[in-house]
């Protein structure tokens, strides 16, 4: 399913691969780094045996992985791993006298008045947690030393029950690693099959639960992705592939196959960070500082933020949704998730209620439009009922779309319980999507002191941009931006991503007390870390750039916020810039701060990037005002919810120029992608062929 419409780069070209799986369709994007050209392709999803949709999506764009000089990947296998829960047998070896603290947790309580509130459930049963005899003061010195026989004949044990992975957590293990390296070499040696991963390989903070919480979960994934991964090296070597194989981190970095298989939570939300990064580069080439980055496939929609030309990210998450969630303590970008698609299943549930979603068709059988045998009307069965897809030009007439059968399912199983016509069932379908995916957007704006409405929403992903309008009137959005190629977005946002590694260090000082040659200490000794990473990357980066964070609190506070540190104010050293810096984000995040407070540092952060070289700007010819005709595909019934059924105009998006302006309501459509102009609506085409769309008022 590649889109034709773009050039092939020759077969001498160095390109660069990326490739992201989504729960309904599989996308790639090439860059030629000798021409700059760029190719996309799409297949639907094979879950059983993800690497067969990987080469159906190359096949479909006539890529040969011989070519290829670096191939970059992002996949929603660690997540759903986790999600589904049916990752490895795995088994917990925890300090003694903490055994029940992975259990225990913070004894969170979300909703103090819900009786049916349910408690996390670990991924290890009490039955595989195991105590080892050592203990490590928090300065890291040593209470106890390790019994290193005990735990030999644990291992044995161990052995003996089958297990497939081991987590490691230790006390003070971020101050002193030593006794949690000796019980890993000690499981290695007597369980050569198993995965085993400890806790300081992936966070060095202090909060304990947060720390075996992230090493149980890259321990319970670990064997399945670590699989993947190698099953995927061996089929592109096969291919002829000879170049540098990366993963996408939760961070929009990239980071090489082999430490991805080794810490593979660190890919828990590779694909939509992915979608983040090439909003940023969006943002970067208009020149705007602040914009929401919105995304909606097949199975979920995701949020992130851009804040002053930068993604804005987070030390830990909750994986799975608050009430049931377990926290991962890494860095990632900071997006909020709702399982709201266009394969989001609408179901009549008790009291006539109607439900979309988080169940999903996925790409088996897929929606009833599909064809695929799917007989349970979705979001994107909606759409096609209400004239927003069209069953004959879906990805560019390659999958026709059954109307037919779409209309008899959504009479029998929605309409006809709840006294409606398939027309009005549809539409409410659409308006409970909506409404769902305005909490996504709502989770890293409103909730985090950020006024929604000042801020530029770019949407993409397949489904998207039939929805964009919709979701920024839910929320007061006045404008929206369809980025080239919405429909491959993640993948194309690759493309963009730099090499990265972050590293952390815990370090609770008073700011008014500690020296600054200490502060620059941890700092740099992290960096050489960093730049070390880089040079055995084996891929050349075109520069080095180095960003510095800090984890503060007031003093007398519990939980710290993170703030971003320019390097003036360290070489300046100057303390009271510091300070103003946490003051004034504090003051975003929580509507107030305390100037005459004194702040603790909690911990420092680094980020070391290998800069690459980025896909040019993508250009379109200048035209006049009023779309060609040529670019007019047909007039025909669309359906809108402020005036019923209107005669709406079908525009072919690759024959639009820069300076054309469509008023809704009207259609855009490409290979990937539909973009609905509302009534009300005015898009203009800039420069770079986005999609400016300001959004208007619906009600006449």
């Amino acid at each position: 399913m590649a889109n034709k419409s773009q050039a092939v780069p020759p077969v001498s070209a160095k390109l660069r691969i990326a490739v992201d799986i989504g729960g309904t369709f599989t996308d790639m994007a090439a860059f030629d780094e000798v021409s700059g050209k760029l190719l996309f392709g799409k297949a639907l999803s094979t879950h059983g045996q993800l690497v067969d949709g990987i080469q159906h999506t190359l096949d479909s764009a006539d890529i040969d992985v011989h070519n290829g000089n670096l191939f970059l990947h992002g996949s929603t296998i660690a997540i759903n791993t986790l999600l589904e829960r049916n990752g490895a047998k795995t088994a917990l070896l925890i300090t003694e006298g903490f055994r029940d603290i992975y259990e225990i947790g913070r004894v969170n309580r979300p909703d103090a008045y819900n009786l049916f509130f349910n408690k996390h459930t670990p991924l290890v049963k009490r039955s595989l947690r195991f105590e080892v005899a050592e203990r490590l003061r928090a300065d890291g010195s040593t209470h106890k030393p390790l019994d290193e026989a005990a735990v030999r004949d644990l291992a044995r044990e161990l052995r003996g029950q089958g297990i497939e992975a081991v987590a490691v957590l230790l006390l003070h293990s971020y101050r002193n690693p030593a006794h949690e390296q000796r019980v890993k070499q000690i499981l290695q040696e007597e369980l050569p099959g198993a995965f085993v991963s400890a806790s300081h390989e992936l966070s060095q903070e202090y909060r304990e639960f947060e720390r075996v919480s992230t090493v149980v979960a890259n321990a319970y994934v670990g064997p399945r992705v670590s699989a993947y991964l190698g099953e995927l090296e061996k089929h592109l070597a096969k291919g002829g592939f000879e170049g540098d194989f990366y993963v996408v981190q939760s961070t929009g970095g990239l980071f090489p196959s082999e430490h991805a298989r080794r810490d593979c939570v660190r890919m828990l939300e590779s694909g939509p960070a992915a979608g983040v990064i090439g909003a940023q580069a969006i943002c970067a080439q208009l020149g705007m500082g602040d914009a929401i980055a919105f995304d909606m496939g097949g199975t979920t929609a995701k949020a992130g933020v851009i804040s002053e030309g930068r993604p804005l990210t987070t030390g830990s998450a909750l994986i799975g949704g608050y009430e049931r969630a377990l926290p991962i303590q890494i860095p990632m970008m900071d997006i909020h998730e709702v399982g709201t698609g266009g394969g989001s299943i609408a179901r009549v549930e008790t009291g006539s209620a109607l439900r979309v979603g988080p169940q999903s068709a996925g790409s088996i059988p897929g929606p009833v439009a599909y064809g695929r045998g799917g007989t349970e009307p979705t979001v994107t069965d909606a759409n096609l009922l209400l004239g927003r897809l069209d069953a004959d030009h879906f990805l560019g007439g390659e999958l026709k779309l059954d109307m037919a059968g779409c209309e008899r399912q959504m009479r029998e199983r929605v309409a006809g319980p709840l006294g409606l016509d398939p027309t009005e069932a549809a539409d409410g379908i659409l308006r409970i999507a909506v409404t769902q995916m305005s909490h996504a957007v709502k989770a890293v704006t409103t909730e985090r002191g950020l006024d929604a409405g000042s801020f530029t929403m770019v949407v993409y992903g397949g489904a998207g941009p039939l929805h964009a309008s919709a979701i920024a009137r839910e929320i007061g959005i006045r404008k929206v931006l369809i980025p080239f190629a919405p429909g491959y977005f993640s993948a194309y946002g690759m493309l963009f991503s730099d090499l990265r590694y972050d590293y952390v260090r815990s370090v609770f000082r008073k700011l008014n007390d500690v020296s600054f040659e200490e502060i620059e200490s941890l700092y740099q000794g992290m960096e050489d870390e960093g730049r070390a990473a880089l040079a055995q990357s084996g891929v050349k980066a075109d520069g080095i750039v180095i960003e510095r964070a800090a984890d503060m609190r007031y003093v007398g506070q519990e939980h710290a916020v993170t703030v971003d540190l320019p390097m003036a104010f360290f070489e300046s050293k100057d303390r009271s810039a510091i300070k103003r810096q946490f003051d004034e984000l504090h003051k975003v995040r929580y509507g107030t701060s305390a100037p005459k407070e004194p702040a603790d540092l909690v911990s420092l952060r680094v980020t070391v990037l290998g800069t690459m070289k980025k896909p040019p700007k993508h250009s379109v010819e200048a035209g006049s005002k009023q779309p060609e005709k040529a670019a007019l595909r047909v007039v025909k019934p669309v359906y809108f919810r402020s005036g019923g059924w209107a005669d709406t105009p079908v525009y072919k998006r690759d024959l639009l120029l820069s300076g054309n302006v469509v008023a809704g309501p009207a259609l855009i459509e490409e290979h990937a992608s539909t973009t609905v102009v509302q009534p009300g609506d005015e898009l203009r085409v800039d420069e770079l062929g986005n999609l400016q769309i300001s959004i208007g008022s619906d009600r006449t």
